[in-house]
């Protein structure tokens, strides 16, 4: 039951997301004087409307986003009276620009405000955290045996005593510099000279001003992990007992000190995001292997049926913070997704008006006269070749969200 719960909260929450971003365009061509015909959250049969003003505001049958109806978004549109002076393309760039710029500014501050609460509730993932440095946090006795699942965790068999490393005399504050003559830098470095390790291995540690070269013999274990679909694999490593000095995974806030963290925090997954956006291209071969019976990435792109399953597993583990870090995540690529310069995106308007703007500059410099509005008919190929392709991505995403989907938790 929670289950369904948190997939219809979630649905709810990307509708309620697209809506605020239709709510920018309308806000925004109101303040500058444009004329908004029509508001509605959904398409298709109007469920309900009303009439407000000049504008008509309501709720349609299918919940599948929203639109803003701006009069005159371009040059072919019939206009009446009141509309032709009020028309959107006659607008200076500047107006036209803020208004198309308005959609995804909302997703960037909606998700801002949800990083703010979700930092000063539960704290914020430290997704810029540096590497783990090879240095010594603890010293463990290693088990003969650990399993993995991402229902139970970690769980390691019974053992006691010190382990190779502390029977080598490493301490909690030694920072390993090298491993058998080979230089480390951080702890990613030294784990698999371990775990491959077959004889006694030379740590070289750095204790204060002393460097101190201690010997050791990793002692074998045996790591099974489960995966979602209830398959494990077994392998063998060597471990020595070391636990090392990680940053923290989550950082967590009091009061205002928030803010500063949030707009730090707010930058690294921007910029996270627009990697991923970036990336969608080559991640069609990932989605492909996924939908023919292969291994699902978990870095592979999801559809919104995909993104509302993971919310409904959040919320159903009870992971209330992953659901609200996934929001978070959905709106900022909502935002730079349709920033991205193409038609029909947000985008793709603003680069015709910026367009035009530098042209009739252009004209203004060599003495001609301004020229008219750009022909969105003679972009009409290219526009449709994006919506193709975009289209047929969604369907490629959902179709490996059914049958092949992601499993996080």
């Amino acid at each position: 039951m929670s289950f369904a719960i948190g997939v219809a909260l979630f649905a709810a929450a990307l509708l309620l997301s697209v809506a605020w971003h239709e709510c920018g365009h309308m806000w925004a061509a109101q303040a500058t004087g444009m004329k908004v015909r029509r508001y509605f959250v959904g398409f298709g049969p109007t469920l309900w409307s009303t009439r407000r003003g000049e504008t008509e505001y309501g709720v349609k049958a299918l919940p599948l986003g929203g639109f803003c109806d701006i009069a005159g978004m371009t040059p072919y549109e019939e206009l009446t009276a009141d509309e032709r002076e009020r028309a959107m393309y006659k607008q200076v760039t500047w107006k036209r620009l803020v208004v198309l710029f308005a959609g995804p500014a909302q997703n960037f501050i909606l998700g801002f405000v949800l990083i703010v609460v979700a930092g000063l509730v539960w704290g914020l993932p430290n997704i810029a955290a540096p590497p783990t440095p090879a240095k010594v946090a603890q010293i463990d006795c290693v088990s003969s045996s650990i399993t993995y699942s991402s229902a139970d965790g970690q769980t390691k068999s019974p053992c006691s005593g010190t382990g190779p490393a502390g029977r080598a005399g490493i301490q909690p504050g030694d920072t390993i510099v090298a491993a058998n003559g080979q230089s480390v830098g951080q702890a990613s470095d030294l784990t698999p000279i371990i775990r491959e390790s077959t004889g006694p291995i030379v740590l070289t540690v750095q204790r204060g001003e002393q460097r101190l070269d201690l010997t050791m013999t990793p002692e074998p274990v045996s790591v099974t992990e489960t995966k979602s679909d209830g398959t494990s694999a077994t392998e063998n490593y060597k471990m020595v007992g070391i636990t090392y000095d990680a940053p923290p995974s989550v950082l967590h806030y009091d009061g205002l000190d928030i803010i500063p963290g949030a707009v730090v925090f707010t930058g690294h997954l921007a910029q996270e995001t627009w990697n991923a956006l970036l990336s969608l291209p080559s991640k069609i071969g990932a989605l492909w292997t996924a939908v023919t019976g292969g291994e699902r990435a978990a870095d592979t792109p999801v559809s919104v049926y995909g993104a509302s399953v993971l919310g409904g597993e959040a919320v159903e583990r009870g992971y209330w913070d992953s659901f609200i870090l996934l929001l978070i995540s959905v709106n900022f690529f909502l935002g730079l997704f349709n920033l991205v310069p193409l038609l029909p995106l947000d985008g793709g308007h603003m680069a015709i008006a910026l367009y035009e703007r530098l042209r009739n500059a252009l004209c203004r410099m060599f003495g001609r006269a301004a020229a008219g509005p750009v022909d969105y008919m003679k972009l009409m190929p290219v526009t449709y070749a994006v919506v193709i392709v975009l289209g047929g991505f969604m369907v490629l995403t959902l179709t490996a969200d059914i049958v092949n989907p992601i499993k996080i938790f």
